[in-house]
């Protein structure tokens, strides 16, 4: 079977590259927003972020909403590899000066490597409320939904699980530096005018986003061990 070269052509990754991420991000987003209810008071948070995982889960359009996201991300991580598999290929002739941290950003030279990290957090984070939340062994509140918030709340207790969350969340800031400003590029928005806004949307988008992502984490620590 011939399959087009229009579909694995380095055009045609790259731009599913941006498409992908930014719908990503969006994502990020959302997610960011549902997990900020963890930061309310305890007995509120836990009625209304139970409440918020019961309607997320029962609905319809967020179930389409959720297979296409992880449609997304497998095509984000596949043209990913395909592209970093490219690069290392004409990367093959080695120059007798070679300095690439004089031509290009730390995170843009290992995007692979904060990929796969991202890549190992998401199965960690997966098992650990994902799995746990449909098939594990769950308490229910006095609403009657299944504790979600309490899983959260113990898996953050753990100082080992914190320190590891807000590792992956700075490697998630770095990886979304460069993605994004990457992705406005790759989608052709090359002029002056447009690469200075992109690159300054990326730095605080990943800023405000890995920040709140580890501050969650962080807080509930805290406030358990004191």
């Amino acid at each position: 079977m011939n399959i087009p070269k229009v579909f694995y052509s380095s055009i045609t990754q790259k731009i599913v590259m941006a498409l992908t991420g930014l719908f990503l991000c969006l994502f990020l987003l959302i997610h960011l927003a549902g997990n900020l209810q963890l930061l309310l008071p305890q007995a509120k948070a836990q009625l209304q972020y139970n409440y918020y995982s019961h309607v997320l889960s029962n609905s319809i359009i967020i179930k389409i909403a959720s297979y296409i996201t992880y449609f997304f991300l497998l095509l984000h991580c596949v043209y990913a590899w395909l592209l970093t598999r490219k690069n290392r290929q004409v990367r093959s002739v080695h120059y007798a000066c070679n300095r690439p941290q004089h031509s290009s950003k730390w995170a843009s030279r290992n995007m692979g490597i904060l990929g796969v990290i991202l890549l190992f957090f998401l199965i960690i984070h997966m098992k650990t409320f994902w799995y746990v939340y449909h098939w594990g062994s769950i308490g229910i509140d006095s609403q009657g939904y299944r504790d979600l918030y309490d899983i959260v709340i113990k898996a953050f207790s753990h100082l080992w699980y914190v320190v590891l969350y807000v590792f992956c969340m700075i490697a998630m800031g770095y990886h979304l530096v460069h993605g994004v400003a990457s992705a406005f590029s790759s989608l052709g928005l090359h002029h002056k005018k447009y690469s200075y806004f992109a690159r300054q949307l990326g730095f605080f988008f990943a800023i405000a986003v890995s920040f709140g992502f580890a501050f969650i984490p962080i807080s509930v620590f805290l406030q358990q061990s004191g």
